[in-house]
C-alpha cells in the first residue's frame, strides 16, 4: 500500500525516517522550517572557520550505515569516518591527565596505570556495560513502548527477570563507587550521566551502559565533520526520492476527529494519509495541534540539562589537545546540585573542549584551531544568561588556561556563544533542555512520550523529545521503531 507521508522536521530523526519511508515505495515530503537540514546538529561558520554546532561524538555507525543499505548504496561512498584512537582526554584538577583510548585494553592499561585502579576492575566494568547494552537493547532502546505488547513479550519479561543486574536500585554514582577505588574513574564513569543530561547521583546504575557504546564499540569522528552527516544524508533521502521544503514551517497539523488529513503550510492544506512529527513534543502539541488536550504528564519528570557553548577562533594551535577533551570539576557533586537542585551554575564547571579542526581539513586556517567550549547548565526557567555568560566565561578561561599553563584569552579571534535561550530558540527545544526529560528516576524509561498513539493512528513521533531519547543513536532508534510500527499497520 502505497502511502502519503509528511514529515514534520528535518533532523536526524526525521530525515532517517523518510529515507526507510521513501525505500519502501512511499510518497514521502519533508517540511523544514530553517534553511539547512540536521536541527542540533548545524553548523557555524565566521571567514575560514567552522564549528560543528551540536553534537559532536559519532556512536553506533551500524545505525547510518543501515540506511544506506536499505537505499542500496555504500555508505563510505558518501561518508567516510574514522574511528578514534583516542576518544577523550581528561584533565583532573590535580594533575592527572589521562587519554581514554579507543582500543579498550589500551585504555583499561592507561587507566590502571594512571589512576593505580585494579585492571581487573576496569575490564569487569566493560564486561558488565556490554552484558547490560545485550540484556536492555532490544527493548529499551528498539522497543515499542506504545504497545502494551512490548511489555509481555519474550524480551521484555527476559530483561524483567534480570532486572537485578541492571542495577537499577542503585545510582549511577554508588554503583561506580562500589565498584572501582579511584575517585577519577569514578568521576570519568559517572560523566556518562551527561550523554543525556541526567545527574549520576540520581540516575540509576543501568546508565553505564552508554560507556559501553564508546569503551567497547568504538567512537568514530566523520572527515568532513559532524553537520556533514545530516547533509549526506538528506542528499540519500533526495537520492531515494524524498522532497524536501526548506524554510517552510508546518503551521497546523489537519484531522478530523482522529484521522490526520493534513497539514497547513502558508495557510493551505497539503493532504497526506500519515505524519510523522521530528518536533519537539511541548511545541507540536501547543502550536500544532493546539485542539488536542495538552499532555501534561509528560512534562511532569524533571527536565534535561541544557548547555553554554562558546564557539572561539584561535589564532594558534594547541598540540597537547586532542579532538575531544574534558577539563573535570573539582566538584562534582556540587556541580550536579548546581544543576538540578538550584538551577545554577558552579564556578568550577566541567568544561568539554572539541576541536574539529585536529581532523577536519578547512575547519580552521593553517595555525589555528577551532574551539567549541561547552558547560552543561540547567533548563532555561527565567535565570539571568546574561551575567551568567560573563561569569562562565572568566572561570572557564581561567579554568583552561591554569591547566594548559598557557593564558588563552588573547588567542581568541572571534567569539559566538549560545546558551539555553537561542538553543529553544533555533532549535525548538523546550526551556532549551538538549533530551527532553532527564534519566533521574529508574522509571524515566517509560515517562517519555512514545512513538505512537494508539488512539490517533495516523501520527508517529521520532527526535530526542520522544522515546528512547536524545542523541543521534537515539534518534535513528526512534526512525527505525516507527519504520517498524507503520510496516506492521500498512504492510
Amino acid at each position: 500500500m502505497k502511502l502519503k507521508i509528511s514529515v514534520i522536521g528535518a533532523g536526524i530523526g526525521g530525515i532517517a525516517t523518510a529515507i526507510r519511508m521513501a525505500v519502501k515505495g512511499h510518497e514521502v515530503t519533508v517540511f523544514e522550517q530553517s534553511g539547512r537540514p540536521g536541527g542540533k546538529m548545524g553548523e557555524i561558520r565566521w571567514k575560514n572557520y567552522r564549528w560543528d554546532a551540536g553534537p559532536s561524538l559519532f556512536t553506533l555507525p551500524d545505525l547510518m550505515e543501515e540506511l544506506y543499505m536499505l537505499a542500496e548504496e555504500e555508505m563510505k561512498v558518501s561518508v567516510r569516518y574514522t574511528q578514534l584512537e583516542v576518544i577523550t582526554k581528561y584533565f583532573y584538577e590535580d594533575g592527572l591527565v589521562l587519554n581514554a583510548y579507543g582500543d579498550p585494553e589500551a585504555f583499561v592499561n592507561e587507566a590502571a596505570k594512571k589512576t593505580g585502579e585494579n585492571p581487573v576492575r576496569i575490564r569487569r566494568f566493560l564486561k558488565k556495560a556490554r552484558s547490560m547494552y545485550n540484556l536492555t537493547r532490544d527493548v529499551f532502546i528498539f522497543g515499542d513502548f506504545s504497545s502494551p505488547r512490548t511489555f509481555v513479550s519474550k524480551k521484555f519479561l527476559r530483561s524483567a527477570l534480570q532486572t537485578y543486574k541492571l542495577e537499577v536500585l542503585s545510582t549511577m554514582h554508588g554503583a561506580n563507587r562500589r565498584r572501582f577505588r579511584s575517585d577519577h574513574l569514578v568521576q570519568l564513569f559517572d560523566r556518562y550521566a551527561t550523554y543525556n543530561g541526567s545527574n549520576p547521583y540520581q540516575a540509576p546504575g543501568t546508565l553505564n551502559v552508554i560507556s559501553h557504546l564508546e569503551h567497547n564499540l568504538g567512537a568514530y569522528f566523520p572527515e568532513k565533520g559532524m553537520h556533514s552527516l545530516a547533509v549526506e544524508l538528506q542528499q540519500l533521502a533526495e537520492r531515494v526520492g524524498v522532497k524536501f521544503e526548506f524554510n517552510t514551517p508546518v503551521e497546523r497539523v489537519v484531522h478530523h476527529g482522529k484521522r490526520i488529513q493534513g497539514v497547513q503550510v502558508n495557510g493551505e492544506t497539503h493532504s497526506t494519509d500519515l505524519v510523522v512529527s521530528d518536533v519537539d513534543i511541548y511545541y507540536l502539541y501547543r502550536d500544532l495541534l493546539p485542539d488536542l488536550p495538552f499532555p501534561e504528564k509528560y512534562f511532569k519528570p524533571e527536565r534535561s540539562t541544557s548547555a553554554m557553548i562558546f564557539y572561539w577562533a584561535m589564532d594558534r594551535q594547541f598540540p597537547e589537545l586532542e579532538l575531544h577533551n574534558l577539563f573535570f570539576s573539582r566538584d562534582y557533586r556540587g556541580e550536579f546540585g548546581h544543576l538540578f537542585d538550584t538551577k545554577t551554575i558552579t564556578d568550577d564547571p566541567t568544561t568539554y573542549l572539541f576541536i574539529s579542526s585536529k581532523m577536519v581539513e578547512g575547519d580552521a586556517p593553517e595555525g589555528g584551531e577551532n574551539w567549541f567550549v561547552m558547560i552543561n547548565v540547567p533548563e532555561n526557567t527565567g535565570q539571568d544568561w546574561d551575567a551568567g555568560i560573563v561569569e562562565v566565561r572568566k572561570n572557564i578561561m581561567t579554568k583552561i588556561s591554569r591547566i594548559l599553563e598557557t593564558d588563552v584569552a588573547p588567542h581568541i579571534l572571534h567569539e559566538t556563544v549560545r546558551d539555553p535561550r537561542n538553543i529553544e530558540e533555533e532549535t525548538f527545544s523546550f526551556r532549551g533542555s538538549l533530551y527532553g526529560n532527564s534519566s533521574n528516576s529508574s522509571m524515566a524509561a517509560f515517562s517519555r512520550h512514545p512513538n505512537h498513539r494508539k488512539d490517533f493512528p495516523g501520527l508517529y513521533f521520532v527526535g530526542g523529545s520522544v522515546h528512547p531519547g536524545g542523541g543521534i543513536p537515539l534518534c535513528l532508534a526512534s526512525a527505525k521503531i516507527v519504520d517498524g510500527l507503520i510496516d506492521k499497520k500498512y504492510g
